[in-house]
């Protein structure tokens, strides 16, 4: 007999980064505040449940209430005096609340000056973050900053506070600490004399880093600003699809975990660094997404009156298995990234369309556009880091192996007690992706475990505990033996490699495989 092991799988997904319940959300400063034209500043948000209630605060009033649809977007335009002019603390920030999970995107817009941001939720947001090396950009960081042009100006980083009083410090040469009251911001011009390399704060915040109107190609400047990610810990790889980068030499990476700038190589399209990485072109600023972070469903936008597109980024085995709503990805153009085993594509989006997924692996998805010459983008909001072949995973499936042998009559009954399910595994799909997950919980010795098949007494034919129709079996060779060989359906495994059925007497001991299903997005464009 195996030891004692009790496995659940959902205990080992990954959690989601970019859905949540409460947001807090800041617009920085976009070409000038005293620019004659005003901003546009909107949110995008997208509820994954029916019976969605979102809140919705512009300072401490103004407060609007919505109800949204499971799969629904929806763009909301804000007040123009949300955005922020010079002062360095501030309270001009944007609270959303909700009563389910919703994914957030924020869009700055001002004439042709555009830029857009993946808002993480304040449960995922971090205490420390590192600020990468501040990009050369002839016109403006090359030149005297002391005159009082904006596109002369220095950088910034943005300091948002969540809804706690805290403690920020800003290390460089020399530090600075400040305190913060809930939902303030807090703003600081910095320059790379000033060896400015973290933000550590007591409790929780978001940082962004940019510039209110960076000289950009055609001699035009625009705001350019990202939402820095939190600081990460490991040896994390970078993959960078050519459609990100420009053609003409000017895009850059930015490691924060270095005061460096490193040229982009198309010959080379992978960077490997211990935390974050930024990209720089002319116009954008875009966090890369560590191989580590792929996720399997996204979702994405169109933005009216601009050209908006989705890049994907996917092992080159497991293309085929993207989906954009119900429907496989239609005729994607999928290019090679030399020198790895991924491939990537870039396609217009659509505005029914915005539920990007993936059956049996997880990818990277970036969102992105222009409007003019204005370039925005950013990482794709994530729904699920879960992939499954039947759609996007909102809570995972549930397989949970039981801590000791019993008969399958007991069997039943160990399971309901843990409110699952005796596994029926009655698709060619479903047991793949069971066998799967079942291939990273076991240990090599071998094991038997019952499944939720049996004969029915009276009829000897098989059937499913859940009623499903017995179509697609997987018996081993020379299985189901006779009546009198076995009543009830077990699978063997040897190192995780043989998924074979074979009838048992019901009264064997065997482990129990448990399984409840996984709760799917339920969007009409799925």
């Amino acid at each position: 007999m195996r030891p004692v092991l009790l496995l659940l799988l959902a205990a080992a997904a990954l959690p989601d980064v970019t859905t949540g319940l409460n947001f807090i959300v800041a617009f920085p400063e976009n070409i000038a505040y005293y620019y004659p034209t005003p901003p546009k500043n909107k949110v995008r948000i997208t509820a994954l449940y029916d019976n969605t209630k979102v809140g919705i605060r512009q300072y401490t009033y103004d407060y609007l209430e919505v109800q949204m649809v499971a799969g629904q977007s929806q763009e909301f335009i804000l007040d123009a005096q949300l955005e922020l002019a010079k002062a360095n603390i501030s309270s001009s920030t944007l609270q959303l609340t909700s009563n389910n999970n919703i994914a957030v995107q924020a869009i700055s817009y001002r004439n042709n000056s555009v830029q857009t941001a993946l808002v993480i939720p304040i449960n995922n947001l971090a205490t420390k973050y590192l600020i990468p090396a501040i990009p050369n950009i002839h016109g403006t960081t090359d030149i005297d900053v002391t005159v009082s042009v904006t596109e002369r100006a220095p950088f910034k980083v943005i300091i948002v506070n969540s809804d706690k009083l805290n403690t920020v410090t800003l290390d460089g040469n020399a530090p600075l600490q400040i305190q913060l009251q809930p939902n303030e911001t807090a703003q600081f011009w910095i320059q790379r004399q000033d060896g400015v390399r973290s933000v550590t704060a007591q409790l929780p915040v978001t940082v962004l880093f940019g510039h209110t109107c960076a000289i950009r190609e055609g001699c035009t400047c625009g705001m350019l600003f990202t939402a820095l990610p939190p600081t990460q810990d490991g040896n994390l790889n970078y993959f960078i699809p050519p459609s990100l980068a420009s053609i003409d030499g000017s895009t850059f990476l930015l490691p924060s975990d270095q005061q460096s700038i490193i040229p982009f190589n198309p010959t080379t399209p992978m960077v490997r660094s211990s935390s974050a990485v930024i990209l720089y072109r002319p116009g954008l600023l875009l966090p890369l997404i560590a191989e580590t972070d792929f996720a399997a469903c996204f979702v994405v936008n169109s933005i009216p009156d601009m050209q908006t597109h989705a890049v994907i980024l996917v092992h080159s085995q497991y293309s085929a298995g993207v989906q954009v709503g119900s429907s496989p990805l239609q005729n994607p153009q999928w290019q090679p990234l030399t020198g790895t085993d991924y491939v990537w594509t870039l396609f217009d989006i659509a505005r029914d369309k915005n539920i990007i997924w993936h059956k049996s692996s997880t990818m990277a998805v970036y969102f992105g556009g222009t409007k003019g010459d204005a370039l925005f983008g950013n990482p794709a909001p994530i729904i699920s880091k879960t992939p499954d072949y039947r759609g996007c995973v909102l809570n995972p499936e549930v397989l949970q192996i039981g801590e000791a042998a019993i008969g399958w009559r007991e069997s039943i009954q160990y399971c309901q007690s843990k409110k699952l399910d005796l596994i029926s595994i009655s698709n060619t799909d479903f047991q793949a992706q069971i066998y799967q997950k079942i291939a990273q919980m076991q240990s090599d010795s071998p094991q038997e475990m019952w499944i939720g098949m049996r004969r029915s007494s009276k009829t000897g034919e098989w059937y499913w505990l859940n009623n499903d129709t017995v179509t697609n079996t997987d018996w081993g060779q020379g299985e189901p033996g006779t009546l009198s060989d076995g009543q009830c359906a077990g699978m063997y495994l040897i190192g995780g490699a043989d998924f074979a059925w074979r009838d048992e007497d019901c009264c064997k001991a065997a482990f129990p495989l448990c399984y409840s299903k996984p709760v799917l997005l339920q969007n009409s464009a799925l």
